[in-house]
Protein backbone atom coordinates (compact mmCIF):
# COMPACT_ATOMS: atom_id res chain seq x y z
CA UNK A 1 0.00 0.00 0.00
CA UNK A 2 0.90 3.27 -0.73
CA UNK A 3 0.09 6.45 2.01
CA UNK A 4 0.84 9.78 0.71
CA UNK A 5 1.12 13.04 3.16
CA UNK A 6 0.77 16.84 2.12
CA UNK A 7 -0.17 16.14 -1.29
CA UNK A 8 -0.95 18.74 -4.20
CA UNK A 9 -0.70 18.13 -8.08
CA UNK A 10 3.02 18.51 -8.42
CA UNK A 11 4.11 16.10 -5.58
CA UNK A 12 3.71 14.96 -1.58
CA UNK A 13 6.06 15.71 1.36
CA UNK A 14 6.08 12.31 1.93
CA UNK A 15 4.87 8.48 0.80
CA UNK A 16 5.09 5.82 2.82
CA UNK A 17 5.75 2.80 0.64
CA UNK A 18 7.16 -0.95 1.22
CA UNK A 19 8.10 -0.08 4.96
CA UNK A 20 9.64 3.08 3.81
CA UNK A 21 9.05 7.21 3.85
CA UNK A 22 10.31 8.88 1.45
CA UNK A 23 10.45 12.65 2.07
CA UNK A 24 10.40 15.45 -0.48
CA UNK A 25 12.93 17.87 -0.21
CA UNK A 26 12.01 20.33 3.08
CA UNK A 27 13.21 24.07 2.80
CA UNK A 28 12.57 26.96 5.30
CA UNK A 29 9.23 28.63 5.31
CA UNK A 30 11.25 31.81 6.52
CA UNK A 31 13.80 32.39 3.89
CA UNK A 32 14.88 35.32 5.87
CA UNK A 33 16.72 33.16 8.66
CA UNK A 34 20.72 32.03 8.21
CA UNK A 35 21.34 28.40 7.45
CA UNK A 36 21.38 27.61 11.05
CA UNK A 37 17.97 28.82 10.91
CA UNK A 38 16.90 27.55 7.72
CA UNK A 39 17.78 24.24 9.23
CA UNK A 40 15.97 24.28 12.21
CA UNK A 41 13.34 24.98 10.54
CA UNK A 42 13.87 22.14 8.50
CA UNK A 43 14.16 19.72 10.70
CA UNK A 44 10.79 20.88 12.68
CA UNK A 45 9.11 19.77 9.49
CA UNK A 46 11.35 16.59 9.07
CA UNK A 47 10.25 15.71 12.13
CA UNK A 48 6.53 16.27 11.68
CA UNK A 49 6.60 14.12 8.39
CA UNK A 50 8.08 11.13 9.92
CA UNK A 51 5.75 11.28 12.78
CA UNK A 52 2.45 11.95 10.68
CA UNK A 53 3.72 8.30 8.82
CA UNK A 54 4.46 6.78 12.17
CA UNK A 55 8.53 6.86 11.93
CA UNK A 56 11.05 9.43 13.69
CA UNK A 57 13.95 10.57 13.34
CA UNK A 58 15.92 7.26 14.98
CA UNK A 59 14.76 5.43 11.97
CA UNK A 60 16.38 7.83 9.16
CA UNK A 61 18.39 5.20 7.11
CA UNK A 62 19.35 8.19 4.45
CA UNK A 63 19.34 12.01 4.06
CA UNK A 64 20.81 14.45 1.13
CA UNK A 65 21.32 17.69 1.83
CA UNK A 66 22.05 20.61 -0.38
CA UNK A 67 23.64 23.95 0.24
CA UNK A 68 23.42 27.06 -1.62
CA UNK A 69 26.90 27.74 -0.27
CA UNK A 70 29.44 25.39 1.16
CA UNK A 71 30.53 28.41 3.83
CA UNK A 72 27.55 27.29 5.26
CA UNK A 73 28.30 23.99 6.24
CA UNK A 74 29.56 24.09 9.36
CA UNK A 75 26.05 26.44 10.69
CA UNK A 76 23.96 23.26 8.90
CA UNK A 77 26.13 20.55 10.36
CA UNK A 78 26.09 22.55 14.32
CA UNK A 79 22.09 22.06 13.86
CA UNK A 80 21.60 18.85 12.24
CA UNK A 81 24.34 17.44 14.93
CA UNK A 82 22.25 18.90 17.76
CA UNK A 83 18.78 17.55 16.30
CA UNK A 84 20.33 13.55 15.03
CA UNK A 85 19.51 11.07 18.01
CA UNK A 86 23.14 9.97 19.35
CA UNK A 87 23.80 6.62 17.79
CA UNK A 88 21.03 6.92 14.94
CA UNK A 89 23.07 9.06 11.69
CA UNK A 90 22.07 8.24 8.97
CA UNK A 91 24.15 7.89 5.74
CA UNK A 92 24.21 11.06 4.45
CA UNK A 93 25.23 13.09 1.73
CA UNK A 94 25.84 16.99 1.28
CA UNK A 95 26.20 19.39 -1.98
CA UNK A 96 26.70 22.42 -3.17
CA UNK A 97 24.19 23.40 -5.03
CA UNK A 98 22.08 26.10 -6.91
CA UNK A 99 18.41 26.14 -5.29
CA UNK A 100 15.26 26.38 -6.52
CA UNK A 101 15.00 29.89 -5.39
CA UNK A 102 18.22 32.20 -4.17
CA UNK A 103 16.34 33.07 -0.44
CA UNK A 104 16.90 29.12 -0.08
CA UNK A 105 20.56 28.41 1.96
CA UNK A 106 19.61 24.83 2.64
CA UNK A 107 17.22 22.15 1.34
CA UNK A 108 17.32 18.18 2.90
CA UNK A 109 15.91 15.19 2.02
CA UNK A 110 15.94 11.60 3.79
CA UNK A 111 14.46 8.44 3.56
CA UNK A 112 13.30 6.49 6.65
CA UNK A 113 11.89 3.14 7.81
CA UNK A 114 8.23 3.59 8.27
CA UNK A 115 7.72 2.06 11.45
CA UNK A 116 8.82 2.30 14.87
CA UNK A 117 7.74 -1.31 15.53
Amino acid sequence: MITRFDTNQRMSQAVSAGGFVFLAGQVASDTTADAAGQTRQILTKIDELLEKAGSGREMMLSANIWLANMADFAAMNAEWDAWVPQGHAPARATVQSAMASPNYKVEIAVIALASRE
